[in-house]
C-alpha cells in the first residue's frame, strides 16, 4: 500500500493517472508531515477532489485533517499543491456516493466489500472529504 507514496515522491504521479492521489497531512500530536495514497471518488471540478475515509472517521489522516485542514495533494501532473480539506455532509456524501456508484460500479462494489469487512459498517457511514487544491 506504501509503493503509490514513492511514485508520487519520485513525481511520477501522472503515471497513475488521476485515480490516486498522495495526500500530505501534518501530524495532530507530532507536527510531522504525514502522507498516504488515496483513490479520489469523484472529480467535480479541476480544482477539487473528493476522497472516502475507509475506516471512517477514526483513520488517522481523517484525524489529522479534522485538526488542522490544510494539507498538499499530489495528483496526476500536479505535484505537492496546497489544499483545504472540508468534511462533506451527509446529504452531499450520498450524491457523491450515488455518482461513484454510477459511474465506477465495480469500483464502488470492491470499496463497499472492503469498508464493511474492515469496520463492520455500510459504505453509506463512510465520512467524504473535499479537498480544494490551490491550482
Amino acid at each position: 500500500m506504501r509503493a503509490p507514496i514513492t511514485v508520487f515522491r519520485a513525481r511520477l504521479g501522472f503515471l497513475l493517472g488521476g485515480r490516486l492521489l498522495l495526500l500530505e497531512h501534518t501530524g495532530r500530536s507530532s507536527g510531522k508531515a504525514r502522507y498516504v495514497a488515496l483513490e479520489t471518488v469523484a472529480r467535480p471540478r479541476r480544482d477539487r477532489v473528493v476522497i472516502a475515509s475507509g475506516f471512517g472517521a477514526e483513520a488517522q489522516w481523517f484525524r489529522n485533517l479534522a485538526a488542522d485542514p490544510h494539507c498538499h495533494v499530489s495528483i496526476a501532473a500536479h505535484v505537492r499543491v496546497p489544499a483545504l480539506a472540508r468534511v462533506l455532509s451527509a446529504d452531499e456524501s450520498a450524491l457523491v456516493l450515488d455518482e461513484y456508484r454510477r459511474v465506477h460500479p465495480r469500483a464502488y462494489r470492491n470499496l463497499g466489500r472492503i469498508v464493511e469487512e474492515a469496520t463492520g459498517r455500510g459504505i453509506d457511514a463512510v465520512p467524504m472529504v473535499e479537498l480544494t487544491l490551490d491550482l
